[in-house]
C-alpha cells in the first residue's frame, strides 16, 4: 500500500482509495480447475475455497501509515464486498463502525450460493455467453437487494476469461442483460465503476446513462503499485463523452450532466 503511495504521489493524484477484497463466499472447487498456490492454502477438506478473513485493524493501520507519510494525497478507506447480498450478517458485522469509506459491491461467482463456483472456473467449463448471462443474472439481484454497497465493481468481470482464439466479445450479444442490470442499479441510487483492468466498452457507460445512471467511479484494479491509474486517460474521457464530468472535490464520484 506505501509502494502505491509512492505511485500515486509520483503520478500527482490526488487521491487513492484501497478497497481491499473482503471474499465472503467459500467457491467450490473440481479438480479439473487450475488452482495457484494462493487458492491451494485456502482449501478446505470440503473442497471449497475459503479466503481468508479481512484484517481490517492491520488494514486500517497501514491506512493511517500511509496518510502520515504522505500527507499530501488523500486516502481513502474501501473494501469490496463479495456477494454481499448472499451474507448479510457478515456483511453488516464488517461494516459496523463505519470504517471504510468506499464500499463496492462485486460478483465473482455464478452457480448461486448452494454452488457457487469462481467465474474464471466457471468459463472453462461452460460456453462464455452462459457464464455472462448467469453473472449478470446475479449482479441484477445483487443490485435490487438492499445490501450496503456504494458502486457496483467491474460489471464486465467475465470479460477478462473471456476464451481466446474463439468469437470476440460483444456487448451487443448481451444489450438486454447489461441494460437489465444498469437500470436497477440506478434506480437504487448505486454508482457504476469504470473498471480499467480490462477497457470498460463505451456502450455500457452509454447504457448507464440512458438507464438514469447518476454517477460513475474509476477503478484500476491495481493488486500491483505499477498498475494504478492505467487507462485513466481514457476511461475519463469516454467518461466525459457520456456525459459525465468531476466534481470539484477530486474525491467525488464523476455525475452526469444535469443529474442530481
Amino acid at each position: 500500500m506505501e509502494a502505491t503511495c509512492k505511485r500515486a504521489a509520483r503520478l500527482r493524484l490526488p487521491s487513492v482509495a484501497f478497497t481491499e477484497h473482503a471474499d465472503l463466499t467459500p467457491w467450490v472447487v473440481r479438480a479439473e480447475d487450475p488452482m495457484s498456490d494462493v487458492l491451494r492454502r485456502w482449501l478446505r477438506p470440503d473442497g471449497r475455497i475459503a479466503p481468508r478473513d479481512l484484517d481490517v485493524e492491520g488494514y486500517l493501520a497501514c491506512v493511517q501509515r500511509c496518510r502520515e507519510r504522505y500527507p499530501g494525497l488523500r486516502v481513502l478507506t474501501g473494501v469490496e464486498l463479495s456477494e454481499p447480498h448472499w451474507h448479510p450478517e457478515q456483511t453488516a458485522a464488517l461494516l459496523d463502525g463505519g470504517r471504510f469509506e468506499r464500499v463496492l459491491g462485486s460478483v465473482h461467482s455464478v452457480g448461486g450460493r448452494d454452488e457457487p463456483r469462481l467465474v474464471d472456473h466457471a468459463v472453462l467449463a461452460r460456453p462464455a455467453a452462459d457464464v455472462v448471462r448467469d453473472y449478470l443474472a446475479e449482479a441484477r439481484r445483487m443490485a435490487a437487494s438492499d445490501a450496503p454497497f456504494a458502486v457496483l465493481a467491474h460489471i464486465d468481470y467475465p470479460v477478462r476469461h473471456w476464451p481466446a482464439g474463439g468469437e470476440p466479445f460483444r456487448p451487443a450479444d448481451f444489450e438486454d442483460e447489461f441494460r437489465d442490470v444498469l437500470t436497477v442499479l440506478a434506480a437504487s441510487g448505486r454508482a457504476l465503476e469504470i473498471n480499467t483492468r480490462v477497457p470498460l466498452a463505451p456502450e455500457l457507460v452509454r447504457w448507464w446513462g440512458d438507464a438514469g445512471g447518476a454517477t460513475v467511479s474509476f477503478g484500476s484494479d491495481a493488486h500491483r503499485p505499477r498498475d494504478l491509474a492505467n487507462g485513466f486517460v481514457a476511461a475519463a474521457e469516454m467518461a466525459l463523452s457520456c456525459g459525465f464530468r468531476p466534481g470539484d472535490d477530486p474525491v467525488e464520484l464523476w455525475s452526469r450532466a444535469g443529474s442530481s
